[in-house]
């Protein structure tokens, strides 16, 4: 719990820890080209704690990476969106599920040192 790394991922910011998988979405920016077991490397890092040790970047961190490899695509849960026109007396009902990418994170790194699960 006190080793963990903030990256700046699909537009959002995600809590990553080392050996846990994670879900972000538009992971690459050719999707159809990640596969499973695709190794990556996410260098827009903004925090990593370290036990008592908190490093900031301003944005990013400059020789920080986290690495990890991609599981598999998943879709999020379905949202439910109803239309209801009072007037006409209709309901129109849609659903959408947002694409997502599963992904593990094997290591966390800070220059050259890399911080490992103990």
């Amino acid at each position: 719990m006190n080793k963990y790394a903030i990256i700046d991922i699909g537009g959002k910011q995600l809590r990553v820890e080392q050996g846990r998988f994670h879900d972000a979405r538009d992971f690459a920016p050719i999707q159809q080209m990640v596969a499973c077991n695709t190794k990556i490397s996410i260098n827009r890092v903004l925090l990593i704690r370290h036990g008592s040790n908190i490093n900031f970047g301003y944005p990013w961190l400059d020789n920080a990476a986290v690495k990890g490899r991609v599981l598999h695509g998943c879709f999020k849960k379905k949202m439910v969106i109803q239309r209801i026109s009072s007037r006409n007396k209709t309901r129109r009902i849609l659903g959408y599920r947002e694409s997502m990418s599963r992904f593990i994170v094997d290591s966390i790194s800070f220059g050259r040192e890399k911080l490992d699960k103990r």
